[in-house]
C-alpha cells in the first residue's frame, strides 16, 4: 500500500489535551469533577465542543503541503470512547485516524494514546508498560509503546509518556517521575537487546523542564533531546506557561540514527491557540479552564509540539 504513496514529510505531534474527559462517571475512577453535576459542570455540549477544539488543534499542525500529522501522541485522554468520538464524530472524522490507548490504573482514569494515519504508518505491535510507583505514591499512567512501518519501509518504535505532576512539590514528587523514567529505560533497553539499531522516538508530557536532571536519564541512554530549544513563531518560548514563565514539559527524544532526517521541531503557537496574558504580559495558551471558570473558546493549557521528518 505504501509503494504508491510519495510523502515529503512525516509529522509527529505531541499534545496534552487538558482533561479530555467524557461527561459520564466511570466506575472505580475519581472522575466526578467532569460530570454535569461535578465541580466543572462538564455537560454533553461542553464535551462535544472540547472534541472539536482538540480536533482543530491537531489539524492546525499540518505541514506546508496541508498533509495532516501521521502520528499524534495525546496525554490526558480518559478512555477508548473519547478516542472513538474524537476520530469518528468530531472535526477529525475525515482524516482516517486509528488509535491505540492505554488502560492505566490512574485514579482519575487518565490515559495516553497514539493516533495514526494508516496510509503513512502501518502498526506492527503495541503494548503498555506498567510503572511500579514508590511507596506512598498513587498509581500513575502506563507508558504506551507502538511500533510500525513507514513509507520507506523503516520501522519506528514510539513511546508515549505522561509522568506524574509536581503537585505537592518538586522534590517530594520527583521519585514518582524517576520511577517512570526507570520503567521507560527498561523498555528501551529491552528493545535494543533485540535490535541494537532500533529507531526510537520518545515523547509526551514529562512534567519536567528542559534542563531537568530527571530527563538526563533519557539522554544518557543515547537518545537525542531534539525539542530542547523548540519555540513557536508567535511568541511562545515553550509549550506551557506558568505564572508568566514559559517552559517546556513536553518533549521529543529520538535515536541518533534519525537525526539526519529531522526537518523541523517547533511549538505550534498559532494565534487562535493563544490569548493575552493580562497579569504578566505577553501571551499564553488559551486553556479550557482557568481554575473552575470555563472558557468556551479555550483549547488546552499546553501547546502542541511538532516533530517533522523528511524521509526521501
Amino acid at each position: 500500500m505504501f509503494s504508491l504513496l510519495l510523502l515529503s514529510f512525516f509529522t509527529i505531534v505531541e499534545l496534552n489535551c487538558e482533561n479530555l474527559f467524557d461527561f459520564r462517571h466511570d466506575e472505580m475512577k475519581d472522575d466526578w469533577a467532569f460530570t454535569p453535576e461535578g465541580s466543572h459542570c462538564w455537560t454533553k455540549s461542553r464535551y462535544w465542543h472540547k472534541l472539536d477544539q482538540t480536533a482543530k488543534t491537531i489539524l492546525s499542525c499540518a505541514d506546508s503541503t496541508d498533509c495532516s500529522p501521521s502520528l499524534v501522541a495525546l496525554c490526558e485522554v480518559e478512555n477508548d470512547s473519547v478516542l472513538r468520538d474524537l476520530t469518528r464524530r468530531s472535526l477529525l472524522r475525515t482524516m482516517r485516524y486509528e488509535y491505540f490507548i492505554t488502560q492505566s490504573p490512574d485514579v482519575r482514569g487518565i490515559d495516553v494514546a497514539l493516533l495514526y494515519d494508516p496510509l503513512t504508518f502501518h502498526p506492527l505491535s503495541s503494548h503498555s508498560l506498567r510503572v511500579t510507583m514508590p511507596q506512598g505514591f498513587r498509581p500513575t499512567r502506563d507508558i504506551l509503546y507502538v511500533s510500525g512501518k513507514i513509507v520507506t519501509d523503516d520501522t519506528l518504535h514510539v513511546f508515549v509518556v505522561h509522568a506524574p505532576s509536581k503537585y505537592g512539590g518538586d522534590s517530594f514528587t520527583r521519585p514518582a517521575r524517576m520511577a517512570v523514567m526507570e520503567r521507560l529505560m527498561e523498555g528501551i533497553d529491552s528493545l535494543r537487546a533485540e535490535n541494537s539499531k532500533a529507531r526510537i522516538i520518545v515523547t509526551g508530557d514529562f512534567n519536567e523542564e528542559r534542563e531537568s536532571k530527571v530527563l538526563c536519564a533519557i539522554e544518557d541512554s543515547r537518545l537525542c533531546h531534539v525539542s530542547k530549544e523548540a519555540t513557536g513563531l508567535n511568541g511562545a518560548l515553550g509549550t506551557y506557561r506558568y505564572r508568566g514563565h514559559w517552559g517546556s514539559i513536553d518533549h521529543f527524544f529520538i535515536s541518533s540514527s534519525l537525526l539526519p532526517f529531522v526537518h523541523t521541531v517547533l511549538v505550534n503557537d498559532a494565534p487562535f491557540l493563544l490569548e493575552e496574558e493580562t497579569k504578566y504580559g505577553g501571551v499564553k495558551p488559551r486553556r479550557t479552564f482557568v481554575g473552575y471558570r470555563y472558557q468556551y473558546e479555550g483549547f488546552s493549557d499546553h501547546l502542541p509540539l511538532i516533530l517533522r521528518f523528511s524521509f526521501r
